[in-house]
């Protein structure tokens, strides 16, 4: 049974580090790739990064060089550290696989940025 479990999340200052972890089940991350999103309220989702199945790492102009992706596929985790974080980072953060039989995604975990 494929599983995503996003745990990491909470209140940080601007400017300031958090990392989230995705613990991935039922599948393998030498093979599939995973995906990083957030939603902030009223808004619609979108992708802040992934990371292939070969390690290779993709992120969009808005986070590029303050986040980074890295697993674990002993641990079957995928990390998402977030660093210099702003107000605008503030959402739901979710990881993602998209598998070829389903996607699948993960509850989600909150960031608030404030000070």
């Amino acid at each position: 049974q494929v599983q995503l479990v996003e745990s990491g999340g909470g209140l940080v200052q601007p400017g300031g580090s958090l990392r989230l972890s995705c613990q991935a089940s039922g599948f393998s991350l030498d093979h599939y790739a995973i995906g990083w999103f957030r939603q902030a309220s009223g808004e619609e989702r979108e992708g802040v990064g992934c990371i292939t199945s070969d390690g290779t790492t993709y992120f969009p102009d808005s986070v590029q060089g303050r986040f980074t992706i890295s697993k674990d596929t002993s641990k079957r985790t995928v990390d998402l550290q977030m660093n210099s974080l702003e107000i605008e980072d503030t959402a739901v953060y979710y990881c993602n696989a998209y598998l070829p039989w389903a996607e699948y995604w993960g509850q989600g975990t909150q960031v608030t940025v404030s000070s």
